[in-house]
């Protein structure tokens, strides 16, 4: 790792590991549980081509009951059977909300996702993806060392 950017700022890591810590325990308590968040976060590391987020949240995923099919073809979600419409609404939502410089959020993609989310669930998903995006940033940018997350 080039520097230990918990040590460096530990501040602002303690800011984010509180938006961390409200999005999982929105997760847990209600529309994000069920292993979305997994799929969310892995699929916004495979655009934003954070390895080590990968390998972190694969894991997890896998930890968790998620299954080697799904996990394979989370690339592909679109050409795919494997998943939820609610589970579709949120990946089109995370990469559209990864993706949005000189794209935006059209109106149609919004009506789509609240179809499946609640005004509260829409607000944590959205912070979910700000999440996991400002972690890939931060471990590509340091070279977080791959391999090295065991899950919990």
């Amino acid at each position: 790792m080039r520097m230990n950017y918990f040590s460096a700022s530990p501040a602002g890591l303690k800011a984010m590991l509180d938006l961390q810590q409200h999005v999982h325990q929105a997760a847990e308590a209600g529309e994000l549980g069920d292993g979305l968040l997994a799929l969310v976060y892995t699929r916004v590391s495979q655009i934003n081509g954070c390895a080590y987020c990968i390998d972190m949240h694969t894991k997890d995923a896998r930890k968790a009951g998620e299954t080697e099919q799904r996990l394979y073809a989370l690339n592909a979600w679109r050409e795919t059977p494997f998943y939820t419409p609610r589970e579709r609404a949120a990946l089109a939502w995370a990469e559209a909300n990864t993706l949005i410089a000189g794209n935006g959020i059209d109106e149609a993609l919004y009506e789509a996702t609240r179809e499946h989310f609640s005004e509260k669930g829409m607000a944590d998903l959205t912070l979910a993806v700000c999440t996991i995006n400002a972690w890939n940033r931060l471990a590509i940018s340091f070279a977080a060392d791959v391999g090295s997350h065991q899950p919990s």
